[in-house]
């Protein structure tokens, strides 16, 4: 999928009137049949299946929030098939209105600015749920799954499960992110593809249950691994390209621990720095063909990076400088190319300068829990996105090294040091 794209000045760009808010709109039936329809031939394709758990305490009019982990694009599919025809707002990124605001709104979607706090959210959701009476479809996690494993929440939304009041159900799928992971540049596997569908808080628990409790219950929720399901199920991914773009996910050499020298080609993920060399077997191991094998899963060796990345801030060694082009979102129209720049990541959090001297933006550690990082942002390239209520700045670094999965981690890690400390 792509976007559309404009060069303007970075002034111009600034200048813009900001976007009026619009109130959610809950879905036309019309439109909840077509996006069902569209998404038959990919669901037919995975011999997708799902179950319900206890979804008879869900009365058939009452609104309720949906909460599904984050692997790959055929999740929206999912959620238009088992939800069908109960009508539900979506949560959505604000750059998925681009070019299609119009469709986007008349599908239910709410837009949002990933991991920038968003009041505004907070009540259109009551308004979804309240006035419209309409279900409420979020991605908690806000981001798809590096790894496989599940991403951060954040602190607050347990507080916004109490304040909406209305019941919880978790959609947890199986098979989506082993079939199309983000690191394997849009190439899908032969995986089959299949979803629980479970009721896990009434109005009556939320109301009963504190902040914590409730907090508990969900993180227990979101506790998953796509490389472990593979293997416990014998899944056998036997595509030649499995390990594509491995590399933006193990970017770091558990060997010599050099970063940005490792490939992941074909079935293979190389470090082209001192020859370290491991396969990835059909069942998603990693096994070492030349060295002393350090980790034969994926998710432990990703693990050990956020370690390392952690121990750079404690012994004051982490820092990160790259040339990247820039460009912006300030409207629905499209995403406007405004030049080139230098960002910066350290332990006092992100500088951003560039745009011929007319961009010069900060953001401390405290500003998010977790980072909008992306592989091949719209078939553009991996993208660093940060920003405020007035922008998003959309980073691509030029020199195409592996720095995203790394930067995120460190965004996260250092909001432990800082705030959660």
């Amino acid at each position: 999928m792509k976007i559309k794209t404009k060069v303007l000045d970075f002034d111009a760009a600034l200048s813009m009137a900001p976007k009026k808010h619009i109130r959610p709109k809950k879905p036309n039936i019309l439109f909840r049949t077509l996006l069902k329809i569209v998404s038959i031939p990919d669901l037919l394709a995975t011999g997708f299946t799902y179950k319900k758990i206890g979804m008879e305490k869900l009365q058939k009019n009452e609104p309720c929030l949906y909460l599904m982990n984050h692997s790959s694009f055929i999740d929206l599919k999912i959620v238009s098939h088992i939800l069908y025809p109960r009508p539900f707002n979506i949560i959505c990124t604000s750059d998925g209105f681009v070019g299609k605001n119009w469709l986007m709104r008349n599908l239910g979607c709410v837009p949002t600015k990933k991991f920038i706090t968003d009041s505004v959210l907070v009540r259109d959701m009551v308004y979804c749920a309240k006035k419209l009476s309409s279900s409420i479809l979020i991605y908690p996690e806000a981001s798809y799954t590096f790894d496989g494993t599940a991403t951060p929440l954040p602190d607050s939304f347990a507080k916004c499960v109490k304040m909406l009041g209305i019941p919880v159900v978790m959609i947890k799928t199986f098979g989506a992110f082993s079939r199309d992971p983000l690191y394997n540049c849009l190439q899908r596997r032969k995986v089959k593809v299949s979803a629980t569908m479970e009721y896990i808080l009434s109005s009556e628990d939320i109301k009963a249950k504190s902040v914590e409790e409730i907090n508990d219950i969900i993180t227990e929720q979101f506790t998953f691994d796509g490389f472990r399901w593979q293997q416990e199920n014998g899944i056998k991914i036997t595509e030649n390209f499995r390990a594509d773009g491995l590399n933006r996910v193990l970017y770091k050499c558990p060997h010599c621990e050099s970063e940005g020298k490792m490939q992941g080609s074909g079935t293979h993920i190389v470090c082209e720095e001192c020859g370290a060399k491991y396969h990835l077997d059909e069942l998603g191991f990693l096994k070492a063909e030349n060295v002393e094998p350090k980790f034969n899963h994926v998710p432990d060796w990703y693990a050990w990076e956020r370690e390392c990345v952690r121990k750079e801030f404690e012994n004051g060694t982490y820092s990160l400088e790259t040339q990247v082009d820039i460009m912006m979102l300030v409207d629905t129209k499209c995403v406007y190319k405004v030049g080139s720049g230098v960002l910066t990541h350290s332990e006092n959090g992100f500088t951003l300068k560039g745009c011929e001297g007319k961009l010069d933006f900060s953001i401390p550690p405290s500003a998010s829990y977790s980072l909008y990082s992306d592989y091949f942002w719209y078939e553009i390239g991996d993208v660093i996105c940060i920003g405020d209520s007035k922008a998003l700045y959309y980073c691509f670094p030029y020199d195409k090294k592996d720095i995203v999965a790394k930067t995120r981690l460190a965004v996260e890690e250092l909001y432990k040091l800082k705030v959660l400390a």
